[in-house]
């Protein structure tokens, strides 16, 4: 919609110019998010097509931008890849990618590789192939050069396969912030393949696994029973083969994912329940560097939060350490030194600064419901805090 203000019938009415335009556009988002196992096999035409525009004939061209521990592992497999499916051309940028090196630096260093490949605008996506941090620079990077270029998301790790790869949202830390620096910019196509976690140590396995079991506490009870009969068993095995058991794991937590960001991918509601475990742990996990992976401090965020809905009655003593067991189980921690009141309090004057001056906090309802509630206290954060503190000394004590 196309709307002037004081001019309804052309730049001049009866001689005034008009003044002032309202334009409304809509612009239309669709981008492809698929299992693909294999996706370095030579005989998988997945990656080669990825990203072709409007059905059109694979990129002839291609630039992959790959994390360094990734390359180490991976790199011959992703070359013999190239040249078996015939790529006329093609670069590979490797960047070291890891949360102290997720910063504009990284960006202009992909800004950099896009200069010299010579990079065509709309017809040669970017390929990003590692965790989810190398996936976050590589879409900012993206979203920057030419004002929008594409890009084609292979996630590396659990997190990237459940949460970073699968989403629209790209960032950088600035300064003490986490992910201060942003973009929306969606792959035009993210392949997952979990046979890339057989390499994965069981620590990042760990860390994925607490972006599963969010999905599960707020909006999916039989999630969190897979999480509560298997999820130990499915890090151990680093979901290798993943089986009927870690495939519905796997396809329940991305589906979990995509079906709360359909209808709020630009953020336009401020209350999401993917934001259950986010309210405190971007400042607890900035404040531990390198001590805390983005799950972990995740984790820790869902543990206090759990108990403070038991605390007001919406979860029950059981539930809470059904939940608080699951974590253990599942090598997340509970508890961490950093978990203090004033810390807390600061972390949530923080979110509710990013959440437009209102606390929107998600708290579970049982196990796979939840609620936004904002009238937290400093009071009630500080004895929920003790509350979590006490629950894990008995656990380290059993």
């Amino acid at each position: 919609m196309f709307a002037h203000h004081t001019a309804p019938h052309g730049l001049f009415t009866h001689g005034g110019p008009a003044r002032s335009w309202t334009v409304s556009t809509a612009k239309p988002v669709s981008y492809r998010v698929g299992f693909s196992p294999g996706v370095f096999d030579p005989s998988s035409s997945a990656l080669a097509r990825a990203g072709a525009v409007d059905g059109g004939p694979a990129p002839a061209r291609r630039l992959l931008v790959v994390e360094e521990r990734v390359d180490m592992l991976y790199g011959d497999l992703i070359r013999a890849y190239c040249d078996a499916r015939g790529t006329d051309e093609y670069a590979i940028h490797v960047l070291p990618a890891h949360e102290r090196l997720k910063t504009m630096d990284s960006v202009f260093s992909v800004v950099a590789a896009m200069d010299r490949f010579g990079l065509d605008r709309r017809r040669e996506p970017v390929v990003a192939v590692g965790g989810g941090v190398l996936l976050d620079i590589v879409g900012l990077a993206c979203s920057l050069y030419r004002r929008s270029t594409p890009y084609v998301r292979v996630p590396t790790t659990l997190i990237g396969l459940v949460d970073a790869g699968v989403g629209a949202k790209t960032g950088v830390n600035f300064g003490a912030g986490k992910n201060r620096l942003g973009t929306y910019h969606p792959a035009a196509e993210t392949l997952l393949d979990p046979g890339f976690l057989a390499t994965l140590d069981e620590r990042h396995v760990s860390n994925g696994m607490a972006e599963i079991l969010k999905i599960a506490l707020i909006k999916d009870a039989e999630l969190f029973e897979l999480l509560e009969d298997h999820g130990s068993g499915l890090v151990a095995d680093r979901f290798q083969p993943a089986g009927a058991t870690g495939e519905e794991v796997l396809g329940r937590a991305v589906h979990g994912m995509l079906e709360e960001l359909h209808d709020n991918l630009w953020e336009h509601r401020l209350e999401r329940v993917v934001d259950y475990g986010h309210s405190f742990s971007p400042t607890l996990e900035m404040r531990a560097l390198p001590a805390l992976l983005h799950g972990e401090a995740v984790a820790l965020d869902m543990a206090l939060t759990t108990v403070i809905a038991a605390r007001r009655g919406l979860v029950t003593d059981e539930q809470r350490d059904r939940v608080l067991d699951v974590m253990r189980a599942l090598g997340l921690p509970v508890t961490h030194p950093l978990c203090a009141p004033d810390v807390l309090k600061e972390a949530l004057a923080d979110t509710v600064r990013h959440r437009d001056g209102r606390q929107r906090l998600p708290l579970p309802v049982g196990i796979g419901g939840s609620v936004f509630v904002n009238d937290l206290t400093t009071g009630e954060l500080a004895r929920a805090a003790g509350d979590l503190s006490a629950l894990g000394e008995v656990a380290s004590h059993a």
